[in-house]
């Protein structure tokens, strides 16, 4: 599933592409095809990124609400647009560029409190200005729940997923099973402040990196990763490798439905 950063960075493709033009709207697999033929012809006017969440807003109000859950993919490109294929829930058009949604969980056309509504719903996100980390810390702070777990819980914290989750931990030398009640206050500012900047940094790559520029492939002599997701990281999908700061084992375990990676050895805290 695309973490926080891939949403933000839609929003930001749509909104440097559509916003304040007006635009074709249309459901070439016909299963937006009423609401598409609404909004056909009228102004893209705002672009929003909450989490996992990304809205798309009309003039005259209103927004087309994605969520891209597990198999939601976008393709975004420069006119003319190909011919459409009956596999696109939605496309964007205007005379410059197109965008293509398919396989989303959520293509829907919700009103503005409908909107207000999903978000109030969603934890504090990195990527979000002004979105304030106390309002996570005050659920992390009570929890018998682990702190991994609570990093995937989208109503704790909007955006963060399985990468960015074991990534950070490790950063931090954090054992993923501590609960969340014994996290310090300390802790957790460092950890939100660094999701912010790792989140912020996979806006501008479109990417996932999260290992220190001392640990870098040329910099340890070491072979770059070979891997789909690609981006250099410390422990995701790196189960029974060697960690690159203590040489042990890095391990893997299902934790909140999902593979969780760590290197018992530098998270011990």
């Amino acid at each position: 599933m695309p973490e926080g950063h891939t949403i933000h960075r839609l929003a930001k493709d749509h909104l440097e592409r559509f916003a304040g033009r007006q635009v074709a709207v249309s459901s070439p697999q016909g299963r937006f095809a009423e609401s598409a033929a609404l909004l056909d012809g009228r102004i893209l006017d705002g672009v929003d990124a909450h989490g996992k969440h990304l809205f798309l807003g009309f003039e005259g109000g209103g927004w087309i609400h994605i969520h891209l859950g597990l198999f939601g993919t976008y393709a975004l490109g420069p006119a003319p647009a190909p011919p459409a294929t009956d596999t696109v829930r939605l496309r964007l058009a205007n005379d410059a560029y197109f965008s293509d949604l398919r396989g989303p969980t959520t293509c829907a056309w919700i009103t503005d409190a409908e909107k207000a509504a999903t978000s109030a719903r969603l934890g504090p996100d990195p990527l979000r200005s002004g979105d304030d980390p106390d309002r996570a810390w005050a659920r992390i702070s009570r929890s018998r729940t682990t702190v991994a777990a609570l990093l995937m819980d989208q109503k704790v914290v909007a955006g963060v997923g399985n990468v960015y989750r074991a990534e950070v931990l490790f950063r931090h030398g954090i054992d993923p099973y501590r609960l969340g009640r014994d996290l310090t206050r300390a802790e957790w500012d460092a950890l939100w402040e660094d999701l912010a900047v790792l989140m912020r940094q996979g806006v501008r790559d479109n990417r996932i990196d999260t290992v220190r520029d001392e640990h870098l492939p040329e910099a340890m002599g070491r072979p770059p990763r070979v891997d789909d997701h690609g981006g250099e990281v410390y422990v995701y999908r790196r189960a029974n490798m060697p960690c690159h700061i203590c040489g042990g084992e890095i391990r893997t375990a299902g934790l909140a439905a999902r593979n969780l990676f760590w290197c018992p050895t530098c998270q011990r805290n």
